[in-house]
């Protein structure tokens, strides 16, 4: 009978061992598709295969408005995950309605994480208000890609064949003149048909390289230099350099099949040129640099991914829980060289530093220089990645390329609509 309860303890003693090391599951809501999901789930895997215990397990729900939706929905019902990617982009709109944890310097120094280990512009963008509300993993901006075969042809390139310094309007301008001149393709491929962003996202850029603001006190203020981005743009299009009435894949279709000598667009497509080149689908050589200094200064809009701790609501996350989540955090952060494949570049400065990055090409030729001068939204709950003010230019701004509006009047529709929006109450 002894022997028998000798048994049956042993077995409670191994049962509750096995319970004990058990990895505690730290769940994970991204919005990671097409190769950033495949590489995301690489540092997954890595991370789970690397201890015994932590778990993350992830859930990819849609891209933009929806993932927002449900993220705030279920923060406020306390059911949300223990971490999720998110935009910087949308800080200044969360962090306000008390939906992100912050995240405090003891956090993260506990797994070796600091303030200097990142781009200051990309760290600046992840605080509000002095507090930390997310862990920048990358920045991605609008950067410029070149087709060395038409550049060349249009003596557009220095002995090294890079491109020759481009430092105004004006450069960028003959630099369009000189491929339609002297190969007949086009200068420029920019999507900017019905609906498209990435006008504002030239827009916002130029006129932050002039030292002028979008927004003030919730009113748009862009002034002077917001019609005259705009009319950049437009004269472009008049003159004949830019391709027009594109959408986002046939703009960039346009550029690798040799339509064009440039293309503005961000540096997530660098993994389909990378592709394409060894491929043979991409036929010509290219080059990828940061996006001119048409004024004073060389931003360019950009956006971030990041990790950020939804603050569910009554349920603050774990200890335990808590924990995991900044191990893993700290796992991609030291192993984002897989990251950097995605054309995306790193938050992370070691890996930027490191010589296995300065070999990735063409990523190590834009990467400093354009994430030292990232130039995010103007904060408000209306701007970010998917918001809504972005959604109000995509309706005027493409129509005055194209030519169905004047400039002067695009702009006035789109500050009367985003002035209205603005003064509203704010939406998911």
């Amino acid at each position: 009978m002894k022997h028998g309860l000798r048994l049956v303890a042993l077995a409670g003693t191994l049962a509750l061992t096995a319970a004990s090391a058990a990895p505690t599951k730290i769940t994970f809501w991204n919005f990671l598709g097409g190769g950033d999901g495949e590489r995301m789930k690489q540092l997954i895997d890595g991370y789970n295969k690397s201890q015994n215990k932590y778990q993350v397990q992830q859930t990819v729900l849609q891209w933009g408005v929806p993932f927002y939706t449900k993220v705030r929905t279920s923060t406020s019902v306390g059911q949300a995950p223990d971490v999720i990617s998110f935009h910087l982009s949308r800080i200044s709109g969360w962090a306000p309605d008390n939906l992100l944890r912050p995240i405090t310097t003891q956090e993260l120094a506990s797994v070796g994480l600091k303030q200097a280990d990142f781009f200051p512009r990309v760290w600046q963008a992840s605080n509000h208000q002095g507090k930390t509300y997310a862990v920048p993993l990358d920045t991605h901006p609008l950067v410029m890609y070149y087709n060395k075969d038409l550049a060349g042809k249009a003596g557009l390139l220095d002995a090294k064949g890079n491109l020759k310094p481009i430092n105004s309007v004006a450069d960028m301008t003959a630099a369009f003149k000189a491929v339609k001149d002297k190969t007949g393709q086009a200068g420029l491929s920019f999507e900017n048909g019905p609906n498209s962003y990435m006008a504002w996202r030239l827009w916002l850029s130029m006129i932050n390289q002039e030292g002028g603001q979008i927004i003030q006190n919730d009113k748009i203020v862009a002034g002077a230099p917001g019609r005259r981005a705009l009319q950049t743009m437009t004269d472009w299009m008049k003159n004949g350099y830019m391709l027009k009435n594109p959408d986002y894949p046939t703009s960039v279709a346009q550029f690798t099949t040799g339509k064009a000598a440039f293309m503005l667009n961000g540096v997530w497509e660098v993994p389909a040129m990378v592709d394409g080149r060894k491929k043979g689908s991409v036929k010509f050589d290219y080059g990828v640099a940061p996006l001119p200094k048409f004024y004073a200064d060389q931003d360019m809009w950009a956006d971030s991914h990041g990790f950020a701790i939804p603050n569910n609501a009554k349920k603050p996350i774990p200890q335990e829980r808590l924990s995991g989540v900044l191990d893993f955090v700290a796992y991609v952060q030291k192993n984002s060289m897989t990251w950097a494949e995605g054309g995306h570049i790193p938050a992370y400065l070691p890996t930027v530093n490191s010589a296995k990055y300065k070999a990735l090409k063409p990523n190590s030729d834009y990467a400093t220089v354009a994430a030292q001068n990232v130039a995010f939204d103007p904060a408000g709950w209306y701007s970010g990645a998917a918001g809504p003010l972005q959604a109000v230019s995509a309706k005027y701004f493409p129509a005055a390329i194209q030519g169905q509006l004047s400039v002067d009047r695009a702009i006035s529709m789109f500050e009367t609509e985003a002035n209205k929006l603005m003064s509203g109450k704010p939406r998911p």
